[in-house]
């Protein structure tokens, strides 16, 4: 005879259980394990691109100036690029799953402030906690995806690591029409709001299908792991070379001044950490992963300019709308989704190396480019690029997969964010001293000059690199092998020795 009794309760173990998600074996890398990784990435390139087209009716419903507006666009950027590796950095130590859904929380909490702003002051404050929390998405995905390799003891297939690179291309070319029809339908305040549903459902996803992070072991107290002395000093030296970059004129040099003793400083601080927030040992000595950064950094460059440098000439130069120019830059968008989802096998060197080849011809292209050139030579221009930035940015993302060590693929993918962002906000320089006011034919021959020589080098660069050529020594130093918590230094060792005595003691 069934049992009449009621039900238990549920008990708090059963409340952690029913949050935990999917055990490792059964999410596997499967298609919702891919999907709830890549989704939170889709919000910071949304949040960079929406943006554009509210700028004047903020501006206008606050009564301020462009220069003003343009600190809503400068603050995303400065927040991201200083959270990409924070937000890795938290993830390597206290779980990748944590971070996620923490983040996700901080662009609910940026979408209510600038929804709920009064002020551009306000607008600004909520654009920080959106670029902080966006930050955590990416960084915290990638350290998802290296610890589920560990857990089921396989790599990571191709198409994972694609659809990351797929989330931030896409969406990047979504922003703007999106922002177009918020406006339309509920004015500028929607783009903030959309935040808040956008974070529920990737929060859901990652609650529902994601497996919980395991416990690992600590070797000090939370506060001396996370090193927080050489995170003040690698986000001064990093914000002082950003504000420099935005706006690189003479008599702003002395942020230039600013960084210099700060980058001096957080190294020193760094070699002598017990637990380095920015391990400047490895980085030097993982040449590998080094080298990926700078191919990152001057391909994002060129990309940049590309995307700000061409519109601009299509529009003032050519005298097509805006609109027309957003719908030129449609196949380059398409074309470097495709690109991305596509790209597999485990080679780095051809993909690389094609993508260099292509950016010259591309950037050769541009030669070619006058005010009344035919739209078919416009849409090849269009599709050269798009090509050229599907083969590096896919190719690069792997590169620092494999190359950086197990337990820093946190920090190391969100490194390799910030130098995305260093090479954007050198395009915007490189922008303004050729277009000068006006982006003219001359000003277009003079940027395509410069990044040809820029491209021709990146050839050379990865055609000569020791750990991709002949398929060598494609992993860096250390690469794949938990580093973080081993004490490495004399200091380090000689305080791990004592915690040991002192635990052997207890022991007995």
């Amino acid at each position: 005879m069934p049992s009449t009794d009621p039900l238990p309760l549920p008990t708090p173990a059963r409340r952690r259980r029913r949050f935990a998600g999917p055990a490792p074996e059964q999410a596997g890398f499967g298609a919702r394990f891919t999907a709830a990784a890549a989704l939170g990435s889709v919000l910071n390139p949304i949040n960079s691109s929406i943006i554009a087209i509210a700028l004047v009716s903020i501006g206008r419903a606050f009564g301020v100036d462009a220069g003003a507006t343009t600190w809503l666009v400068s603050a995303l950027y400065l927040a991201t690029a200083i959270g990409q590796p924070t937000a890795g950095r938290l993830a390597d130590l206290f779980g990748p799953r944590r971070v996620y859904l923490a983040g996700m929380a901080l662009v609910a909490l940026g979408g209510l402030i600038g929804f709920m702003g009064t002020s551009i002051g306000m607008l600004v404050v909520a654009r920080v906690v959106l670029g902080l929390g966006t930050s955590a998405a990416y960084p915290a995905a990638m350290t998802m995806v290296r610890r589920q390799s560990e857990r089921l003891a396989r790599p990571a297939p191709g198409r994972v690591l694609n659809a990351l690179a797929v989330a931030g291309q896409t969406t990047m070319a979504i922003g703007p029409p999106l922002g177009g029809l918020l406006i339309a339908v509920g004015g500028w305040r929607s783009m903030f709001l959309i935040n808040i549903p956008l974070a529920a459902i990737a929060a859901g996803f990652a609650v529902c299908w994601l497996p919980a992070d395991e416990r690992r072991r600590r070797t000090g107290s939370a506060a001396r792991e996370l090193d927080p002395p050489g995170l003040l000093l690698f986000a001064a030296t990093l914000t002082s070379v950003l504000l420099f970059l935005m706006r690189p004129t003479a008599s702003r040099w002395w942020l230039l001044a600013l960084g210099l003793p700060a980058g001096l400083a957080l190294a020193r601080w760094e070699l002598r950490a017990y637990s380095p927030f920015l391990d400047v040992r490895m980085v030097a000595r993982n040449g590998a992963l080094t080298r990926t950064y700078l191919r990152q950094a001057v391909a994002m460059a060129s990309t940049y300019c590309f995307i700000y440098g061409w519109t601009m000439w299509l529009e003032q130069s050519t005298g097509r709308s805006a609109s027309t120019a957003g719908l030129l830059m449609t196949p380059s968008f398409v074309v470097a989704a495709g690109v991305s989802a596509v790209l597999t096998g485990p080679g780095l060197r051809t993909p690389l190396l094609a993508g260099a080849g292509v950016l010259t011809v591309g950037s050769a292209t541009l030669l070619l480019l006058r005010a009344d050139s035919p739209l078919w030579l416009l849409l090849v221009v269009s599709v050269v690029f798009g090509l050229q930035n599907g083969l590096a940015n896919t190719a690069n993302q792997r590169a620092m997969f494999r190359q950086a060590p197990a337990a820093a693929t946190g920090t190391a993918a969100g490194l390799l964010r910030t130098f995305s962002y260093l090479g954007a906000l050198a395009s915007a320089s490189l922008i303004g001293a050729t277009f000068g006011p006006r982006a003219t034919d001359a000003g277009l021959h003079h940027l395509a000059m410069i990044l040809t020589v820029m491209s021709v080098v990146l050839v050379a660069a990865t055609a000569l690199d020791p750990a991709l050529r002949a398929g060598r020594g494609v992993e860096g130093p250390g690469a794949g092998k938990p580093e973080a918590g081993k004490p490495r230094y004399a200091r380090a060792r000689r305080w791990a020795a004592t915690r040991s005595r002192v635990a052997q003691r207890r022991e007995q």
